[in-house]
């Protein structure tokens, strides 16, 4: 799944459990960790090995490094580990798939191909309208809620914004995972990554400019 697909299906969960759970989650925290998983191309790249789709993707993984926030701050966790988990379990697993999902109990690779289904590519046009979907009806919610006001604020829980801005970056004007930039393989993906891109810029930009005004007076 590309970066708005995860980042769509992390915000929708979130909002949607919010109500129930009756908490109000930080925005940028629920963002942040619908890639937070892929983290792991960056450490990859560092130690010079390939672990994408590896420990970060496991659910197992997952459990362990939220069970303290679990035990300290209860149900305000819950759209916080379905953010994260939304990345592999809702999305990479359908999306290509090959998951160490269960590691490290094993190192089995799973995805709903691997269970004996059809192959969902990234380019594939079942993908590309599920994720068009997902932006779409995003963005509904961010303008009926008026949630989109928080990227105009100053306000240092933005900061967090950077990490999903990188990606944005990344997967949007690198040859990864294609061999040319995202924009000129997929325009109708590579446009939604820009709308995401400018609007999560904003809120970085007014920090700054805050902060260096603060600064100089």
């Amino acid at each position: 799944m590309f970066a708005i697909g995860h980042l769509s299906l992390a915000y929708l969960l979130g909002k949607t459990l919010s109500k129930p759970l009756k908490v109000n989650p930080n925005i940028p925290a629920l963002l942040l960790l619908s890639v937070l998983p892929d983290i792991d191309l960056a450490i990859g790249t560092l130690i010079g090995t390939s672990i994408h789709h590896g420990p970060t993707h496991s659910l197992i993984f997952a459990l362990l490094a939220f069970t303290p926030f679990f035990i300290f701050y209860g149900k305000r966790v819950v759209p916080y580990f379905i953010a994260y988990v939304s990345h592999f379990l809702l999305g990479d697993f359908f999306i290509g798939g090959q998951l160490q999902l269960f590691w490290p109990l094993s190192n089995g690779n799973f995805g709903f191909h691997q269970s004996g289904f059809l192959y969902i590519g990234l380019s594939d046009p079942l993908n590309i309208a599920f994720e068009l979907s997902l932006f779409a009806l995003a963005l509904v919610v961010m303008a009926k809620t008026r949630e989109y006001k928080i990227f105009f604020k100053n306000d240092k829980t933005n900061l967090l914004l950077l990490i999903p801005l990188t990606t944005l970056l990344f997967s949007t004007f690198t040859n990864y995972p294609f061999t040319k930039p995202l924009f000129l393989v997929l325009p109708a993906i590579g446009l939604p990554h820009l709308i995401f891109l400018v609007l999560f810029t904003i809120p970085i930009l007014i920090l700054l400019y805050t902060s260096l005004k603060k600064a100089l007076t």
